[in-house]
């Protein structure tokens, strides 16, 4: 009877300790930044897209959602496992790759997330190209040296000065979230005179008198590339497969439903970024040829390559592939 019992007892531990290794997350923390590249999060967050999908899988999930001005703090809270999902710019995130790679704590790209250019926008009448910038402009940009603003500004300086001067245009940057950055510019006190931002800003700015674009990523980039992208470790990844195949399907289905409907999607983005310019000009940008929602990476190998020559990064990818989890590998990235 006590041998009987004993089994049942280590029976029971055992089938405990079996659901307890296969329980994933409770609550799965996200974040974004500012502006028309977080449309799908936004709709994820909203629309409850990610329980949703969860639900479907046999979990019962909550989130929790915020938002950061730039993407080293965005960074720093994915490897302190205070955030799940992170979403920021394509050169930052190539950044915390090479520095994570084969460690415990390896972060890789889930998937693109939208194809835009982002224009450097002046007030200052004198600047016609980039090598106008003096010591007496001041630019904004989200992060100093490690934005994807801040390596196209590199990449122009190679090109200019050499690769001995890549970062000739560093010492003009200041760091402030792209919403502080337009304010600062429409300053016409203020001693920064010219913002390196991404729509809906940059098209806000230029509707304002006296302000043009000075240079656009894609000029330099040579075309359409991925300018945000969504990353975790390869730790939560592992330990969460149901969350990560559900958050796939949200992304996938917040992506589908832009592109399906960009009016209803423009009036959702005015409504929930309690965007001030209207339903009009979002959705000129949601029809704009050169801004296109995808997964499908672009341009990362070209980033990384060029951070890598100039020592940003201290390993070179062979392929993209070799920074993106798996699930998306049979996509005709870049």
């Amino acid at each position: 009877m006590k041998l009987r019992r004993l089994l049942a007892w280590c029976c029971l531990c055992s089938l405990a300790l079996t659901r307890l290794a296969a329980a994933e997350v409770g609550e799965v923390k996200l974040a974004r930044q500012y502006g028309i590249a977080y449309l799908p999060m936004m709709m994820i967050e909203e629309n409850r897209l990610l329980e949703k999908h969860a639900k479907a899988a046999g979990l019962d999930v909550k989130t929790g959602w915020s938002v950061f001005s730039g993407g080293n703090v965005m960074n720093d809270a994915l490897l302190s496992g205070s955030l799940h999902f992170a979403t920021g710019g394509v050169t930052p995130f190539i950044t915390l790759w090479a520095a994570t790679r084969g460690t415990p704590s390896e972060v890789k790209a889930v998937m693109s997330k939208v194809y835009m250019p982002a224009f450097l926008n002046t007030r200052n009448p004198n600047i016609k190209s980039l090598k106008d910038f003096t010591d007496k402009d001041k630019i904004v940009v989200t992060a100093v040296k490690t934005s994807v603003q801040s390596i196209v500004m590199q990449m122009e300086a190679e090109k200019l000065y050499g690769l001995s001067d890549v970062y000739h245009f560093d010492r003009l940057t200041v760091a402030m979230s792209h919403p502080d950055g337009m304010a600062a510019l429409f300053n016409p006190q203020s001693e920064i005179n010219s913002h390196f931002t991404v729509p809906p800003f940059q098209y806000q700015e230029l509707e304002k008198p006296g302000i043009r674009k000075v240079l656009s990523t894609y000029d330099v980039i040579g075309g359409p590339h991925s300018f945000t992208l969504v990353f975790t470790t390869a730790k939560f990844r592992q330990e969460n497969p149901k969350v990560y195949a559900a958050f796939i399907a949200a992304f996938n289905e917040a992506v589908d439903t832009i592109n399906r409907d960009r009016k209803a999607a423009a009036e959702f983005y005015v409504r929930v970024a309690r965007d001030k310019s209207g339903v009009e000009p979002i959705l000129k940008m949601l029809n704009d040829p050169e801004i296109r929602f995808d997964i499908t990476p672009k341009g990362t190998q070209r980033f990384a390559e060029f951070m890598y020559k100039i020592g940003s990064i201290k390993v070179k990818p062979a392929s993209w592939k070799d920074m993106f989890f798996p699930e998306i590998h049979n996509l005709p990235g870049s």
